[in-house]
């Protein structure tokens, strides 16, 4: 039988891992102007919404919908259910585990970016955000604060007043995330429940570093899910 014609949502790791083994085609959403591609083919853009989506499933002749975006991608991964779920096509959410609390540890767990900016001035004034260009908004009012943000791109306002962007790409290295929670004086990190490298949550613990963790939001009740990309390989076959 030829090979399943197989949607692949996100720019995740394994996401690009995963377009390696598979014939896939691959959609990304064109947040940032540089994505590191994928192999094979790929679109790059919104599909406008659950109806678009499902327009292009049948279009495409879909067989198979593969979920590989952020964890944080609830938006993506609803609009993913509801289209496989109207066209009756099978859909598997592919999810790198989030990370355990370890030793050591000054976690302090929220459910959202709005607790998150809540529970940071009472635990210290020098705050490493590392939860995406997006979410800066949300500590824009904390005058109180000085902040460090790292992202691929630079944000957009609305931005907090007293703000320092490194512009970076991972993969970080744990001593390389320590030298520079070290030098810019940081005494609190905040940061996404979004799993994989545990460089910077290693140089917390080391730097003795609090830790504001987002929990990230659950997944729709009944869908297939892969949490290793060995695995999403093995469901496909």
């Amino acid at each position: 039988m030829p090979p399943l014609r197989i949607l692949l949502l996100g720019g995740t790791t394994e996401a690009r891992a995963l377009a390696s083994r598979v014939p896939v085609i691959s959609s990304l959403a064109g947040r940032t102007s540089q994505p590191l591609l994928p192999d094979g083919a790929v679109r790059i853009g919104g599909f406008g919404g659950v109806d678009g989506l499902v327009r292009y499933l049948r279009e495409e002749r879909i067989e198979a919908v593969v979920d590989a975006t952020h964890p944080f991608a609830a938006t993506m991964t609803e609009h993913a259910v509801a289209a496989t779920a109207r066209t009756g096509i099978p859909l598997l959410v592919l999810r790198r585990p989030g990370w355990s609390e370890q030793p050591g540890d000054r976690w302090h767990r929220v459910t959202s970016l709005d607790e998150a900016a809540m529970v940071v001035p009472a635990l210290g004034e020098r705050v490493f955000l590392t939860t995406g260009r997006q979410s800066i908004a949300t500590f824009a009012d904390l005058d109180a604060c000085w902040f460090l943000s790292r992202s691929v791109e630079p944000p957009a306002p609305p931005m907090p007043a007293r703000l320092e962007v490194i512009l970076d790409r991972g993969p970080f290295t744990v001593a390389g995330e320590r030298e520079l929670l070290r030098r810019h004086r940081v005494e609190v990190l905040v940061t996404k429940d979004s799993g994989g490298s545990t460089a910077k949550l290693d140089a917390a613990r080391a730097e003795g570093v609090p830790v504001v963790l987002v929990d990230r939001p659950p997944l729709p009740a009944g869908v297939a899910t892969a949490s290793t990309v060995d695995e999403a390989v093995s469901r496909l076959s």
